[in-house]
């Protein structure tokens, strides 16, 4: 039942995502029909430049893993892959659904997989799917945990940009919740990492209210904008120790004044960089788990 929650939950966000291409393809066609001259006029002698055509894109053996898979047409499905060394990739599995494909049991979600891929749009084909294996299944409330970590993913990584230390860590996430290790804190060097990696989060050792070095004993807040500083009576964000955005750094989660300003501090910031976008998952685990 959680995974059909939690699935439904990302499955959503794609769905959206399909909605927002169809509007703004819609709104592309209805510019250009309003751009086209009518009947008779006339136009500038100005000679077009010709359309220089898309290169085609063919990838091989790129380890990757399915983010999240929903149907396309009757018999096929477009496929949300995180990628190691080309990001988050929409691709279509030809046939897919058809009971005899090979790729019927492949497309699995936290399952390692060697894929290949061909095509010039932002939608490419999937020309091989293979599962790789060697790591372990997720089940019960790690399971959730994953879902949770593809619905960051598929939410804050634009498509084609490669993270491949992201990627790495993803790996080593997955097989930290498979064999049983603490979520709340592998779940928090991961939205860490996912910040830091994609760039809306920097060096947390420095204020920037007097360029020093952060301070273990002193209070500070961290301003998704400006970076660490110290805080001010109108402020919002949670208030963190030096010693916890430290702790951090190093993901060193032993103090339990750690973890729990961080669960904290990372639900602030994640909320703001998503502008306000509800977790499905989350809210899931923490109902369940009170992450």
């Amino acid at each position: 039942m959680a995974e059909i929650i939690a699935d439904t939950a990302v499955g959503q966000t794609l769905d959206a995502e399909a909605l927002s291409a169809a509007a703004t393809q819609s709104a592309l066609d209805n510019a250009k029909n309003a751009a086209a001259p009518k009947r008779g006029t006339r136009t500038s002698a100005t000679p077009r430049r010709a359309k220089v055509p898309e290169k085609e894109t063919r990838i091989q053996a790129q380890p990757g893993f399915v983010l999240h898979s929903y149907p396309y047409k009757e018999t096929s499905l477009i496929v949300d892959v995180f990628s190691r060394d080309h990001g988050r990739v929409a691709l279509v599995a030809k046939g897919a659904k058809r009971p005899h494909s090979t790729l019927r049991g492949v497309l699995q979600t936290f399952q390692p997989l060697s894929v290949s891929w061909a095509g010039k749009s932002e939608v490419r084909t999937l020309t091989v799917a293979e599962w790789v294996g060697g790591m372990l299944p997720l089940e019960k409330s790690a399971l959730l945990c994953g879902f949770y970590l593809n619905e960051l993913l598929v939410k804050l990584l634009a498509r084609d940009d490669a993270h491949p230390a992201l990627f790495d860590h993803y790996v080593s996430t997955l097989n930290q919740l498979a064999h049983g290790e603490s979520a709340p804190i592998v779940l928090r060097k991961f939205e860490r990492a996912l910040l830091k990696q994609t760039g809306v989060a920097g060096d947390w050792t420095l204020c920037v209210t007097n360029g020093k070095a952060v301070a273990p004993d002193e209070m500070y807040v961290v301003d998704p904008e400006q970076g660490v500083r110290f805080p001010r009576l109108s402020d919002a964000w949670p208030k963190v120790s030096g010693k916890t955005l430290l702790d951090m750094e190093q993901e060193d989660y032993s103090d339990l004044n750690t973890q729990t300003q961080s669960k904290f501090l990372m639900r602030s910031l994640l909320s703001h960089h998503l502008g306000g976008a509800q977790l499905n998952t989350r809210q899931i685990l923490i109902d369940l788990m009170q992450l």
